[in-house]
């Protein structure tokens, strides 16, 4: 497993925000937590990324605790966009590429300017991002995301934003991403994301009221029509009952 998640619990002073929860993600799957917000989902994505650590229970990736030792395996996005607003897109991507290690110059200039190219921001490279729209940011962040090549990618709400033909070229390059090895955890509230996932889990109330493929949660329902929204509403009630 790249990530076993036993009886998880963090809180915000009194306020619990996660409790009991637990998780296994097999390598190259694509994982979808998927809530509304104020569910839980950004929390578990930094407590994953080991930005912050658990009030209980137990977090493995990779076979250890998550420490900044182990950043080099992971891709982080978070949802609010930590970017030089200053410097061009080419230059924020080529600077955090040195801070992950890729040191040789021809060899970073290379995988700079593929990464720019496979986000669509080939037009805007030389932009500062202070001129871009809120959708090319976004794009930004996922391509220092993806610039060390990571095993691990931890995508917090990376399609906000997007156009559809955008979003669906993305989800396109993350389905590439599995199949050559890559494990994605990525937080939505768009059902149209979680379709597109390997594995999904409701989150609600710092749970996950239901876990498993798409097809099976619909099925779950009992309803042939049944869409993935249909589900969520189906096990929040069940959960609620």
């Amino acid at each position: 497993m790249v990530l076993e998640i036993e009886k998880l619990e963090f809180n915000y002073g009194n306020q619990k925000v996660l409790e009991n929860l637990c998780l296994d993600i097999p390598k190259e799957t694509i994982f979808g937590i998927v809530g509304a917000s104020g569910s839980g989902k950004t929390t578990l994505i930094r407590l994953i990324a080991g930005i912050i650590a658990p009030s209980a229970g137990s977090i493995t990736l990779f076979g250890e605790t998550p420490s900044s030792r182990l950043w080099g395996n992971i891709g982080y996005m978070p949802q609010l966009q930590a970017l030089y607003t200053d410097l061009t897109v080419q230059q924020n991507v080529n600077f955090f590429a040195r801070m992950f290690g890729l040191s040789e110059t021809s060899h970073r200039r290379e995988v700079v300017e593929s990464i720019i190219n496979q986000v669509s921001l080939w037009g805007e490279r030389n932009d500062p991002v202070a001129k871009l729209s809120g959708g090319e940011r976004q794009r930004v962040s996922l391509a220092i995301a993806l610039v060390h090549n990571p095993p691990l990618l931890l995508l917090d709400e990376p399609t906000s934003g997007l156009d559809p033909k955008l979003r669906s070229e993305i989800w396109q390059y993350f389905h590439n991403l599995s199949a050559n090895g890559s494990t994605l955890i990525i937080s939505s509230h768009v059902m149209e994301d979680a379709r597109r996932c390997d594995q999904v889990g409701f989150l609600q109330s710092g749970n996950f009221i239901a876990i498993g493929a798409p097809d099976d949660l619909t099925s779950a329902t009992g309803n042939e029509n049944a869409n993935l929204e249909d589900a969520f509403l189906y096990f929040m009630n069940k959960d609620n009952s």
